[in-house]
């Protein structure tokens, strides 16, 4: 009679070993421990997950669809792993109509970073969730922080200037932008943009970008910000260096 209920509380207790065990490994920054943990978190598992004393901060790259997110944050990965970083990266991917899975478009765009020792990168479905993020993806960033990373790299799915969802997961977020976008700079004065921790105009060798950059920086200083625009070209590098001493001083 007290089989089905011996068995339960073997297997309830074998979850929890198991847990732990990953747990420790993910800690000691083993990367398929680290994978584990975060699919049983998107599949809402019971996870006690302590945050970690340590400080990782974590940089929201968000913006339109197109504009460059991937291309500008595997640019990012290349400077910080030069400054010998340990970098997380979570790459939200829009969800496929049929599975909700992630389409991995991003991930493909990084595949340089796959085996790097010192990269970590995850892609995950949005599943339908609004702000271009994946609904657990507090939790996982909670429990990245506990790894031993130095900075976790969150990239949105394309958003427009309504979906303001990574602000509350970022301690900065960039908004990246492209030269095309200024004939509408006087219709982005809400949402996002007033946001944004600092703003990238990528693609920046098409025609009309000294325009657009010049315009915005008119737009923030018309609003008394001391927000900063960065001009790059995530494709060649350019700009890149200096994006990335923006983004450390503002941490």
């Amino acid at each position: 009679m007290n089989t089905p209920y011996k068995f339960w509380a073997y297997c309830n207790n074998f979850s929890i070993v198991m847990d732990a065990q990953l747990l420790l490994q993910s800690q000691q920054g083993d990367k398929k421990s680290i994978a584990r943990v975060i699919s049983l978190i998107e599949n809402e598992a019971q996870i006690d997950i302590v945050p970690s004393d340590r400080h990782v901060p974590v940089i929201g790259i968000t913006g339109p669809p197109g504009a460059g997110k991937s291309t500008l944050t595997d640019a990012l990965i290349d400077e910080y792993i030069k400054d010998g970083k340990r970098v997380a990266v979570l790459c939200v991917d829009p969800s496929s109509v049929l599975h909700q899975g992630a389409i991995l478009g991003d991930r493909i765009r990084m595949n340089r970073w796959f085996n790097h020792e010192k990269v970590f990168i995850r892609s995950l479905s949005s599943r339908g969730s609004m702000g271009g993020l994946h609904p657990q993806i507090d939790k996982i960033k909670i429990f990245l922080q506990s790894c031993p990373f130095d900075l976790i790299l969150i990239e949105t799915v394309g958003v427009g200037q309504s979906e303001i969802e990574i602000i509350k997961h970022a301690d900065k977020t960039i908004l990246v932008l492209v030269p095309e976008a200024g004939d509408e700079i006087q219709l982005m004065k809400s949402g996002i943009v007033e946001v944004a921790d600092l703003f990238v105009v990528n693609k920046s060798d098409r025609p009309g970008s000294d325009f657009f950059v010049a315009q915005l920086s008119n737009m923030l200083k018309s609003k008394s910000s001391s927000k900063k625009v960065c001009a790059t070209v995530a494709t060649k590098g350019d700009g890149v260096v200096e994006l990335k001493k923006l983004i450390d001083d503002l941490l």
